[in-house]
């Protein structure tokens, strides 16, 4: 008989593993996935990335098409927007063929001497991934406190560096999180994590005392995450912590930094406020009158609850999503109708007016603010047809100065693009709201090949970035469409609430009905229709693809939050016990059967499914590898179709992908290689 042109995919062995929790008995077939160093696990990791090229090869043309498209486009080597932090100049710069980032500055002037106080590229020398954590600058500019991962497991190692001399110090923090100055520029605050990776101790330290570490605060609650931070006015050192429904702030003089902390205000259930400062008063973001939040002010010296003055009340239709603090203004960062706002509030006299944007749907958030004495507010805005564009605000004259637009190369035209937002109505009246884009002269009518993306989680929004990449799709003719489902953060904290814990579920029904709302509307149709989704977006994929199989032609999950009964069961892996709140704890009956009515991993049945592809990372520390190899190995053993089911590991890389900007751009090219393919476009 001839040799099929076809490779045989891989089959995972079953080896049962066996659990029972609350009398119900588990098993499962492929738990052996989780020994990393078991040469078998290898090897079937590699066999499914040989699967995966072999099946993409005919594609290869596709791939290199797409990638030197949106390479194209690109100003390779290109200068970010200085800014200005006391006497220095601060910006990043790339170079063309270089993987990452240089970051400099230049003293008293644009026009001085430029120096390098961090090469990415010389980091990464000889390395397969960098990421990089801190990078934060002595008061007195003399010190640079940086950390970097090697693995992409986001486990970081924090060094100082003498910008004078170019030399690294003593200094060797593993596993180091967040960092603060102090006025001295000789004491570090840091936080360092647990075996969980969870950011829990919270660490001073004089430089050049190897005696002088201290302790400072240990969090023991694992619910909680600790973080430290130096507020703009330079005047105090914060140590935040805080759970997904609770926090509390202690603080100290960033003068003496050997003070002990002072506690703002102690945790209670359900209460969440955060910290900052300008002049003789603390500004309090809190949650105490509404799950929306208000911003109250009071004397740093006597900022007891009974001294709160309220500066916003809470709204029910306006989220308050922070405060930045200057000298004489405070801008506040709001969302309303799914859309972020910035508010400018003038301390003085309480006078308030809200920044004029140019359009309705749009991205818009605080930049590079380094200076507290300052009437300019720098934001960095974009939209789905406006590239990344940065902007100074004059605080008082209420003019916006453009400052740079992320240029895009090779002709790009806004005008050629349309917008849209749409609203699909779920069963219990809900109107979620969809938002997509397309290539005007591409538009026909009926059906046309369309993306759908998700996410859904934490109270994280999907706001309308743009992407030079995606027009790779729209110039061939696929409309961009993304679901704000419930769980996500756009319309508020009611919109996470409804959508977390015993509500998970809305979060998929919503995605469905938006899928099911473009095909009503003729913009797709179920052969026409691919979904996409990472981490959580990955968990929301899984669910659609498992409930509505019918109603998408193709599926790529990233990095998907699939097997979610099994890792919240375990509370050795990163990230578990602190997301109870989230999820909920499958230790108390009512929440593991919930989850267990949604799980993906648990859920996959004897069905056709759509083409899929999924993607991991053997170092992802968010969401382990072998939850997707796992999802992978039981959905080929269970699926009845003959669609492509793809898994893709990177074997060198964490929860991001690949680090390097130009090997992240060949990821985008290969999933949108397979979109296209699936989807009957192949050029």
């Amino acid at each position: 008989m001839p040799k099929s042109p076809y490779p045989v995919p891989p089959v995972a062995p079953r080896r049962p593993h066996r659990s029972t929790i609350h009398g119900v008995q588990r098993t499962d077939e492929y738990h052996w996935l989780r020994n990393k160093n078991d040469p078998k696990v290898r090897a079937y990791l590699n066999a499914e990335n040989a699967y995966t090229a072999a099946l993409m090869k005919p594609s290869r043309p596709l791939q290199g098409r797409l990638y030197r498209e949106m390479l194209s486009r690109i100003k390779e080597t290109d200068t970010e927007v200085p800014y200005r932090e006391g006497e220095w100049f601060y910006y990043s710069r790339t170079r063309k063929g270089r993987q990452y980032r240089i970051y400099c500055r230049r003293h008293g002037r644009l026009t001085a001497r430029e120096e390098i106080i961090l090469d990415l590229n010389l980091l990464a020398k000889g390395r397969a991934y960098l990421g990089l954590g801190a990078l934060d600058v002595s008061p007195h500019a003399g010190l640079l406190a940086y950390s970097t991962d090697h693995t992409g497991f986001r486990e970081y190692t924090l060094y100082v560096k003498d910008l004078r001399s170019g030399r690294l110090l003593p200094e060797r923090v593993p596993k180091a999180r967040s960092v603060a100055w102090a006025t001295d520029s000789r004491t570090l605050f840091y936080v360092t994590e647990d075996a969980a990776k969870r950011a829990c101790r919270v660490w001073r330290r004089v430089l050049g005392d190897a005696d002088s570490e201290t302790l400072l605060y240990e969090e023991t609650d694992e619910r909680f995450s600790v973080s430290v931070d130096r507020s703009l006015s330079g005047g105090y050192i914060f140590i935040t912590s805080a759970s997904a429904t609770a926090s509390e702030v202690r603080y100290i003089p960033a003068a003496d930094p050997l003070a002990q902390p002072r506690l703002f205000l102690p945790r209670r259930q359900e209460h969440e406020y955060y910290l900052d400062h300008g002049g003789d008063d603390f500004y309090v973001v809190t949650n105490d009158r509404g799950r929306n939040f208000r911003l109250v002010a009071v004397p740093s010296a006597s900022p007891a609850e009974g001294n709160w003055r309220e500066l916003i009340p809470h709204r029910e239709d306006v989220m308050l999503d922070g405060v930045d603090v200057f000298a004489r203004h405070l801008v506040v960062h709001e969302r309303h109708g799914g859309f972020p706002a910035l508010r400018v509030i003038r301390i003085a006299d309480g006078e308030a007016h809200e920044i004029v944007l140019p359009e309705s749907a749009r991205a818009v958030y605080g930049s590079a603010n380094a200076e507290f004495d300052s009437g300019a507010f720098r934001l960095y805005y974009e939209s789905y047809v406006t590239p990344g564009t940065v902007y100074d605000y004059d605080m008082e004259g209420r003019r916006l100065t453009l400052l740079k637009q992320r240029e895009v190369r090779g002709g790009y035209d806004s005008r050629k693009y349309r917008v849209e937002l749409h609203y699909a109505t779920v069963g219990d009246g809900t109107r979620i709201p969809v938002s997509l884009v397309y290539r005007k002269d591409r538009r026909r009518r009926g059906a046309q090949p369309l993306l759908l993306t998700g996410y859904g989680a934490y109270g994280f929004p999907l706001d309308t970035h743009f992407s030079s990449a995606r027009l790779s799709l729209l110039d061939r003719g696929v409309i961009f469409a993304v679901a704000h489902v419930r769980g996500g953060g756009e319309m508020g904290k009611r919109w996470h609430d409804e959508g977390r814990m015993l509500n998970k579920r809305n979060t998929f029904t919503d995605f469905i009905a938006c899928a099911e709302h473009l095909v009503s509307q003729a913009f797709t149709a179920p052969d026409r229709l691919a979904i996409e989704g990472g981490s959580a977006g990955g968990l929301l994929v899984g669910a659609a693809a498992n409930k509505r199989p019918d109603l998408f032609r193709a599926a790529v999950a990233e990095v998907p939050f699939v097997d979610v009964v099994n890792t919240m069961l375990d509370a050795s892996l990163p990230l578990t016990t602190g997301e109870y709140e989230e999820w909920g704890n499958p230790n108390q009956r009512e929440y593991f059967d919930y989850m267990l009515s949604y799980s993906p991993y648990d859920n996959l049945q004897a069905q056709d499914y759509p083409a899929m592809l999924v993607e991991t990372s053997l170092h992802d520390s968010q969401v382990m590898y072998w939850e997707p190899a796992k999802y992978v190995a039981r959905l080929r053993a269970l699926k009845t179709d003959p669609n492509p089911l793809l898994f893709r590991i990177n074997m060198k890389a964490g929860h991001g992908g690949s680090s390097g900007r130009y090997d992240f751009l060949k990821e985008i090219a290969f999933n949108y290689a397979f979109i296209l393919g699936v989807l009957g476009i192949s050029r």
